[in-house]
């Protein structure tokens, strides 16, 4: 049986065992997961091991790179931004940054670029992939290019270029990275140890990410959208073992955390806009995130998704509660919560499998979560 350190309510059990199962079956290496409830923590477990040689045990503190889970942080600093007036979401982009109007995209509006809409998936100009630490590089080249579709008609999954954008929408408004925003408006006041651009010292505590086999395009043509945006830079999940990747602030996918940190942000979702007596945003100002923004085949992973104001809502291959959101990272780290039921679950791990958005280790952990949330 693997061993199974931090505490949990005896009611949630099944998270626990389904976390257990998993490392015992070498499906998972080293994976932490979390559940809040009405804003408070009752699961805060851990396992496994920080690589695959097993050289030292997963502990509290240990932490990885969560990839696009890490968006979920920027929509809850955009949300804030919004409930505080300082962003209108369907005001245009130039609004706020005068020279993205640049290439026909005067009339682009924010919630756009919460849903994957703006026609900005990819970058046109080639880049490197150490093109991604300089961010007036990827921030002037996106403001000059033109969409690669009509905006606002449907969902491109912006991989990498949603952290951009949005991150230089929010440096706009207030002046500083949305990186040093986030710590000091979200991390810093709920306590929450993850970081967009990791600071050098805490290298110590990052269990390495373990790459899936690489992605595999087949006969698409080079001009494909997928391929577009999954080779411009080439999407290698070994970058994240890089220092300059650490250092940068990549806030589509470079954000470092474990299951408590994520959940414990995410909690204030769950808890229309409060947790553990903090508030972050009034009622109304989460109920923007259900503001449909759109629906169908999405036309980079060509699967259907449902996009509210940034997060991912309930769809027939996600079936989560009419009142619940959710977001994953490339190779599996999930995180749901649901307003109705108080549920924030978080499953963070170290091992990739090869899907771009979750599997199956993920939602088992969280079908756990809401049986027994639903039991109580």
């Amino acid at each position: 049986m693997a061993d199974i350190g931090g505490t949990w309510d005896p009611r949630f059990e099944g998270v626990v065992a389904a976390l257990s199962s998993s490392l015992d079956a070498g499906t998972d290496v080293g994976a932490s997961v979390a559940v809040y409830l009405g804003g408070e923590p009752v699961v805060d477990a851990w396992g496994g091991y920080v690589d695959e040689s097993h050289s030292a045990p997963w502990d509290r503190d240990t932490i990885t790179n969560v990839w696009s889970t890490t968006k979920t942080m920027t929509f809850l600093c955009t949300l804030m931004l919004a409930d505080r007036g300082e962003l209108d979401f369907y005001a245009p982009v130039a609004r706020y940054w005068p020279g993205f109007a640049a290439g026909g995209k005067e009339k682009v509006e924010v919630r756009h670029l919460m849903s994957h809409t703006a026609g900005l998936a990819g970058w046109t100009e080639h880049l490197e992939p150490e093109g991604l630490a300089d961010w007036e590089l990827c921030t002037s080249l996106l403001a000059a290019q033109e969409p690669w579709w009509p905006p606002g008609t449907a969902s491109g999954y912006h991989a990498l270029t949603q952290g951009f954008l949005i991150g230089e929408v929010v440096r706009r408004i207030t002046g500083v990275s949305i990186g040093t925003w986030f710590a000091g408006e979200v991390a810093g006041p709920l306590g929450a140890d993850f970081s967009i651009g990791l600071p050098a010292g805490e290298d110590a505590r990052v269990s390495p990410v373990i790459p899936p086999p690489p992605v595999d395009f087949g006969p698409l043509d080079p001009a494909a959208m997928p391929v577009r945006v999954f080779t411009n830079p080439l999407l290698d999940a070994t970058m994240a073992h890089r220092e300059w990747w650490r250092r940068a602030e990549i806030p589509a996918a470079n954000g470092q955390g474990n299951a408590r940190s994520v959940a414990t942000v995410q909690s204030i979702v769950a808890g229309r806009g409060e947790a553990r007596g903090i508030r972050l945003l009034s009622s109304k100002g989460c109920e923007v995130i259900f503001d449909q923004q759109s629906n169908g085949k999405d036309l980079v992973l060509s699967m259907p998704y449902r996009f509210g104001m940034g997060y991912g809502l309930s769809t027939e291959m996600m079936p989560i509660g009419p009142r619940a959101c959710f977001w994953g990272g490339y190779g599996g780290s999930l995180i749901v919560m649901d307003q109705d039921l108080g549920l924030t679950v978080c499953y963070v791990m170290n091992r990739m499998e090869s899907g771009l958005q979750g599997d199956m280790r993920g939602a088992t952990i969280a079908l756990a979560a809401a049986v027994a949330a639903g039991e109580g």
